[in-house]
């Protein structure tokens, strides 16, 4: 497995991570009979679970973007040394910003944030320069 669907496949497990440490306070505060309804009505969960919440759901938006990367660099096989190292700065970016989330860290929260977003973009960028120009004709 290349360093970049390694890293892939460890961020996958760490939404697991962060879903659970969303789900497990939240259907706390919310209670038992409201967290087998059908949830007609929805609840907002404030707090930790609200900021586990977000924080889940933030890294939804990332990992799209990632798994966007990853799969352009593995089909297109273009894998190098950069895309190895933006792949584990992504990854490590994710997991430095849950806490930093969690527990209100200012300002690392945006800066793990914006790693993970320049990671990415970078992954995408080294991918579209490593093809050969399309020729015409």
């Amino acid at each position: 497995m290349t360093p970049e669907l390694t890293a892939l496949t460890l961020a996958a497990l760490l939404q697991l991570i962060q879903y659970a440490i969303y789900a497990i306070p939240a259907n706390l505060q919310v209670g038992t009979k409201y967290a087998l309804s059908p949830r007609d009505d929805p609840k907002q969960v404030t707090g930790f679970a609200g900021r586990a919440q977000r924080a889940l759901n933030n890294h939804f938006e990332g990992l799209i973007l990632f798994t966007i990367a990853v799969t352009a660099t593995t089909l297109a096989d273009a894998q190098s040394q950069l895309t190895a190292i933006c792949a584990w700065a992504y990854l490590a970016a994710r997991v430095a910003y849950v806490p930093a989330y969690l527990f209100g860290w200012v300002p690392w929260r945006s800066l793990f944030f914006q790693i993970g977003w320049v990671a990415t973009a970078t992954m995408l960028i080294a991918t579209l320069l490593s093809q050969p120009a399309l020729s015409s004709g």
